[in-house]
């Protein structure tokens, strides 16, 4: 087998795991991406401005370091949910917060994007981050993210860079990449009235954050 074949199984496997991390090596991922991806979260999660008592959720947490973020942010009297298609990233974040969930602070669910397991209306914010790079249906997910948010519900995404992320040798195995002014209109179809772009960061480490205010 060529050094060349074997070099783009592994980045394909890289892929695969940053998408959908699974058993060991999906908690390892887990965790650096925890600490990669912290900075970027804290700013989605700034921009969502989440108010102590509120009802938030994060679509597609990972490794979890959102999670923790938000449940700090809406006090004992607010609530999280945790959506995430992970087997392993769900069970690591169910050790991780049992005495969250056991409280009722926090829900974790099973889910994507595309068919999110949560009541019409029920959601003052969401964030999601690093996300829709692997949602193949956009308008659909985004359908849902306006089904479940609140008529003055914000969501936030966290995306990067698609010229910069286009230059990273594993986004080629699987990831879609779509033009920031493509997402941006797919938004504003879905039904939010406002989409601000902010920037986090310049080069390779350039995100934008997508804040985007629902239609009244």
């Amino acid at each position: 087998m060529s050094v060349m074949l074997l070099a783009d199984r592994a980045l394909a496997a890289i892929a695969c795991q940053l998408g959908q991390p699974t058993g060991f090596a999906g908690r390892v991922v887990g965790r650096l991406l925890n600490r990669g991806n912290r900075s970027v979260v804290i700013a989605a999660i700034d921009a969502a401005d989440v108010a102590v008592g509120s009802v938030v959720a994060d679509i597609g947490f990972g490794g979890g370091v959102g999670l923790d973020v938000l449940l700090q942010r809406v006090g004992a009297a607010g609530s999280v949910h945790g959506v995430e298609m992970s087997p392993t990233m769900l069970a690591e974040a169910g050790r991780r917060f049992s005495d969250d969930i056991a409280d009722g602070r926090l829900r974790l669910h099973e889910g994507r994007m595309e068919n999110l397991p949560l009541p019409d209306t029920s959601l003052d914010a969401i964030i999601s981050t690093n996300t829709i790079y692997f949602v193949e249906e956009l308008a659909t997910a985004l359908r849902e993210l306006v089904r479940v948010l609140r008529p003055t519900g914000r969501l936030v995404l966290g995306v990067g860079d698609p010229d910069q992320m286009s230059k990273m040798p594993f986004t080629r195995h699987g990831f879609r990449l779509r033009p920031m002014e493509q997402v941006i209109d797919a938004i504003r179809e879905a039904g939010f009235a406002r989409v601000d772009d902010r920037r986090v960061g310049d080069g390779p480490m350039g995100f934008h954050i997508l804040v985007c205010v629902k239609v009244l």
